[in-house]
């Protein structure tokens, strides 16, 4: 291990839980992640080490049967699982984004229905904000619930992009709802959405179609969710209260851009750790790759994208840990992640020369892993938005 992404400051428990997950990341996951990927099969045992290992509940307070750890533990777990193969931590971080929003925005009786089963993987989580024609324009989205003369409401409505869609048992979906508001914002509801685990009807007026198929992120589902006249009590409205879903939904989703950067992070440095290796491995015109001065200075802007990307992203977890407001510092991290990850990814396909376009190489797997980094949570455009109104914000003229 060399002394790129290093973190300052841990505490012994955190290096500890650090320890534990890239030790199972050596042992399970990366000796199987590319046969696994390249057969687009669910990491059923891995999955089942990460539960044993507590994952599920990482940051799930101590008295909802977590373990109580911060943001910044959990996005540097992410990061180590990212490294073995990003779907695994696409397992994890659609659960514990419903469970921050349970945590920070339900109920008392939401809270202990739901985190301690959830801590424990029994209830498993998904997030549903996207659908087929609003991508990035929230406001845009169509799926609705109408509220009913005894109180409950029926939703009707296609969302997309589901991470866990089949996986998970309960969804936190955001839809419209009419309260009146002159706001679209303000009239928009996030519904905790219980189903069964699996594909077709898994619950009553609730169609999970099948996985779609992808590009890269393989292994994990990601499906559709359908709505054709589900009946869903007002009990299960996140909060107690609609019309907050947007505000809620945007708050899990700047935490989510901490774990996205984290993501990339993870699969720069493991693609900077196969171009490093194969560049002292590969020979040409008499001598190591690594020797070449045009190889060397690949692997030193390689080297130096990976560190300031992790050290970035840490920063935006601490700011968000603290009780202070992240936007800047969580779109920044992601914007960077992301891009310099498909920039590291791409440099170490180019080194790996022609046995980076073979099946054989895990090269392979994260060249295609990575271009969905520059899309979730948030395109880079709406990143730079975010970041230059905050800029703007900060540095208005007085």
């Amino acid at each position: 291990m060399g002394r790129l992404c290093e973190t300052d400051g841990l505490t012994d428990d955190q290096t500890e839980i650090l320890k534990a997950v890239r030790t199972f990341v050596e042992d399970k996951i990366l000796p199987v992640a590319t046969e696994l990927e390249h057969a687009d099969e669910y990491p059923t045992e891995i999955v089942e080490g990460l539960k044993e290992m507590g994952l599920f509940g990482l940051m799930i307070p101590e008295e909802y049967g977590g373990l109580g750890e911060s943001l910044l533990t959990y996005a540097l777990v992410v990061e180590e699982i990212a490294r073995g193969w990003m779907s695994v931590s696409g397992v994890i971080n659609t659960h514990f984004l419903v469970a921050y929003m349970l945590l920070q925005h339900g109920t008392e009786e939401q809270k202990k229905k739901y985190l301690p089963k959830m801590a424990e993987g029994e209830i498993r989580g998904a997030f549903s904000m996207s659908e087929p024609g609003c991508g990035s324009d929230v406001a845009a989205i169509k799926t609705k619930a109408v509220k009913g003369e005894d109180g409950n409401y029926t939703i009707d409505g296609q969302k997309m992009w589901l991470t866990n869609g089949g996986s998970a048992n309960l969804v936190a979906v955001l839809v419209k709802t009419d309260e009146g508001a002159e706001s679209t914002y303000k009239n928009m509801t996030t519904f905790l959405v219980e189903k069964e685990v699996g594909f077709g009807e898994t619950a009553p007026g609730v169609t999970i179609p099948g996985k779609i198929d992808k590009m890269g992120y393989k292994g994990v589902d990601t499906t559709e969710m359908i709505f054709e006249g589900a009946q869903i009590s007002a009990e299960q409205i996140l909060g107690g209260e609609p019309g907050k879903g947007f505000y809620q939904m945007m708050d899990g989703v700047e935490v989510g851009r901490v774990n996205v950067a984290a993501r990339g992070c993870g699969v720069a440095n493991r693609a900077f750790e196969l171009g490093v290796a194969y560049a002292q491995q590969r020979e040409t015109f008499g001598k190591k790759i690594a020797e070449h001065q045009a190889v060397m200075f690949r692997l030193a802007e390689m080297a130096t994208k990976v560190e300031a990307a992790h050290q970035m992203m840490v920063r935006a977890a601490r700011k968000k840990d603290s009780g202070k407001r992240n936007d800047l510092e969580a779109g920044m991290a992601k914007y960077l992640a992301s891009e310099y990850c498909s920039q590291v990814v791409e440099d170490s396909f180019r080194i790996h020369g022609g046995y980076g376009f073979s099946k054989e190489y895990e090269i392979e797997r994260l060249y295609r892993e990575a271009p969905m980094l520059l899309i979730g949570e948030g395109t880079a455009d709406i990143q730079k938005m975010i970041i230059g109104r905050r800029v703007i914000e900060d540095y208005k003229l007085r």
